[in-house]
């Protein structure tokens, strides 16, 4: 896993990657808040194939309490992926919702990302 720090309109950001599933649960989000906090990051980019596809069923409530924690500790997240392939109206609908707010977005690329995290 590799984080890199950059400003974008005076928003420290940071872009998380890996060729592997680095959140399959919550300790893992905690440990990437934690790390991005100390480099200075309360917005975080990370990619939808670094998460575990639990977190995309809602019915195992991964992703409703992986995405509490960022919300109580004030952190901005931007997850970049293609989310055509999830046809569930709940999933959907849980997107639009966090897409709303704001504080956690889902996003189709990495420009939107920053974009949106700024």
């Amino acid at each position: 896993m590799k984080i890199e720090i950059t400003n974008h309109h005076g928003k420290t950001l940071a872009e998380i990657t890996s060729d592997k599933i680095i959140i399959s649960e919550v300790q893992d989000a905690l440990d990437i808040m934690a790390d991005c906090s100390y480099q200075g990051a309360d917005r975080i980019i990370i990619h939808e194939k670094n998460l575990s596809p639990a977190f995309f069923d809602l019915k195992t409530k991964l992703a409703g309490e992986i995405l509490q924690k960022f919300s109580n500790y004030r952190t901005y997240l931007a997850i970049v992926g293609d989310y055509s392939e999830y046809t569930g109206k709940s999933l959907r609908d849980f997107i639009y919702e966090s897409n709303k707010a704001g504080r956690i977005v889902f996003v189709n690329s990495y420009e939107e990302a920053r974009s949106r995290l700024s």
